[in-house]
């Protein structure tokens, strides 16, 4: 599977919750409620997911418990504590032009201004105040630099994100 095919993980399975087969819910959406939006989910760990349905759902204190069909009690759905909620790419929202998910942003290449090469984005941090771009530099690398952490402030640092190229263009000296 291509990485615009690999199911997206949108939350987590927690702690069982009561006796009769419910579960917390972790959601990694903007919107916490969001992550009921992708039904059937598709559960699991390490790339592996099996289809399953939710069948209840309701918040609970901060967060959300959900009764899953076939799990009708503590034993069964203990099975499935940790387990990661995924969603395939087509079920996401479609987002504005100016708009990124950060799995689109990865493999991307980012070049400053004078066109210098500062390497290829591996990840990105969510740091509260804005997100980071991980971004493993060249192997040789003309200021020795394994990797740079760039903020990813559009219009400050980031002057383009050419998804066509595969290219992020930024105001950032090389040597950081």
């Amino acid at each position: 599977m291509s990485n615009t095919e690999q199911p997206i993980v949108v939350g987590r399975l927690g702690a069982v919750y009561g006796i009769k087969g419910w579960l917390k819910v972790n959601s990694f959406t903007d919107d916490s409620e969001a992550v009921f939006n992708y039904q059937p989910w598709l559960i699991g760990r390490s790339g592996e997911y099996t289809s399953i349905e939710v069948t209840e759902w309701r918040r609970h204190s901060k967060s959300f418990i959900v009764k899953l069909a076939g799990f009708d009690v503590r034993e069964q759905a203990q099975s499935l504590t940790g387990m990661d909620i995924a969603a395939l790419p087509q079920d996401l929202p479609e987002l504005a032009e100016d708009e990124y998910y950060w799995r689109d942003l990865i493999g991307m290449q980012v070049v400053n201004r004078s066109g210098y090469n500062l390497g290829q984005v591996t990840d990105l941090m969510e740091t509260g105040s804005n997100d980071v771009l991980v971004v493993k530099a060249n192997l040789k690398d003309a200021f020795g630099k394994k990797e740079r952490l760039i903020p990813f402030v559009e219009s400050q640092i980031i002057d383009n994100v050419d998804r066509e190229s595969q290219t992020i263009t930024v105001d950032w000296d090389p040597s950081f």
